[in-house]
């Protein structure tokens, strides 16, 4: 695959009383890949975010990318109706359910493109039974389920390794990278062949030059990273 980066804004990182602003912010600026976290309370000792968030931006900006990240229990369960939202991604744990193949199936059966979330304990490789079928795999970088923790060193090596074996099976599933990415960690992660950036409170929200000029900013750190060029085996 060509090498590609996109910049999908977590809004589980916006100031809630300014979400809607957020959003407008980041659209105006360029964004077009929005990453939304769902939580059941079980998988993870969190809530966040109701389904219907994801009709709300659908109908808002229809042209959007809703790159959804579900840290529920029996993901299959929700498949339904985000279908109804016309979800883009979906994202399921591999450890939320004993029934990996079938919750894949299940979100292809319904037009939507599926992705796996490894958490920071888990080994790579257990993607192999069913990485033929992935349109995504998704790097946790911190433990799931909180923002503002410490990005994990060793998750730059396991974007590596998934993009090698990406590369050995001539396959065309996206690497997303998710959790405390900032400016130190993020060229790094883009040259060992991370494609999609979940960024946060240390990239884009929470900045003192604000949303705009962020988003402007991590458009320019990709262009860098990709005139310093890859390693070996990312693409």
């Amino acid at each position: 695959m060509k090498p590609v980066v996109y910049n999908s804004p977590s809004l589980a990182n916006s100031d809630l009383l300014q979400l809607g602003d957020d959003i407008r912010t980041l659209y105006e600026s360029g964004v077009r890949w929005f990453h939304i976290d769902l939580m059941d309370g079980h998988y993870v000792p969190n809530l966040c975010f109701p389904l219907r968030i994801l009709s709300d931006l659908r109908n808002r900006y229809p042209s959007i990318v809703l790159d959804t990240h579900i840290m529920v229990d029996n993901p299959i369960d929700y498949l339904e109706q985000l279908s109804l939202s016309h979800v883009d991604y979906v994202s399921f744990h591999a450890d939320s359910t004993a029934f990996v193949i079938r919750t894949i199936e299940r979100i292809h059966s319904y037009g939507m493109k599926a992705g796996i979330a490894i958490n920071p304990s888990q080994r790579i490789d257990i993607i192999e039974p069913y990485i033929d079928l992935l349109d995504m795999v998704t790097v946790m970088a911190v433990e799931p389920g909180f923002a503002g923790q410490k990005f994990m060193e060793t998750s730059v090596a396991r974007v590596y390794e998934i993009a090698k074996m990406r590369k050995q099976r001539n396959l065309n599933f996206l690497i997303n990278i998710d959790g405390a990415i900032n400016y130190k960690n993020l060229k790094p992660c883009i040259r060992c062949g991370a494609n999609v950036i979940v960024t946060g409170i240390y990239t884009i929200f929470k900045q003192p030059e604000g949303i705009e000029s962020a988003c402007h900013k991590f458009d320019c750190e990709v262009k860098d990273a990709f005139a310093n060029g890859f390693l070996e085996c990312a693409y």
